[in-house]
């Protein structure tokens, strides 16, 4: 039961903070809804990796953390994409990288799970370029 509620709330987290996002918000206001949405439901908050821009590259600033304070960090403007990927763990939030530098495990070894969606900033919210099929 406690692993079906880690992936309802890190779901629900990601779309809490895809709900903040429109032309002229900012990149903390993503990290303080989903990190409230989280610890809410008494869940760990990885810090250590983040979302971040897609453009030329893959990853490219700015980095969205999930974690962090309204109105704080860089402002979003219609046309950025952003990757916007919740890590929540059903414990601590500390997680360690392995010696193979890929593996990533949490600290305590309890469960963890990852949502994600890409997505496009228009001037009144947010279309999902990773939509389900």
């Amino acid at each position: 039961e406690k692993r079906k509620d880690l992936l309802k709330y890190t779901e629900e987290s990601l779309f809490k903070g895809l709900e903040q996002i429109k032309h002229g918000a900012f990149v903390g206001d993503i990290g303080e809804a989903i990190y409230n949405h989280a610890t809410l439901h008494k869940l760990g908050v990885v810090r250590e990796l983040v979302g971040h821009g897609v453009g030329s590259n893959l990853h490219e600033e700015p980095d969205v953390p999930n974690y962090g304070f309204a109105h704080t960090l860089e402002v979003l403007k219609e046309g950025m994409v952003i990757a916007v990927e919740p890590m929540i763990n059903l414990g601590t939030a500390d997680v360690y990288l392995l010696d193979d530098d890929w593996t990533v495990i949490t600290a305590d070894n309890q469960p963890s799970a990852h949502f994600e969606h890409t997505v496009l900033i228009t001037k009144d919210g947010y279309e999902i370029l990773t939509k389900r099929w």
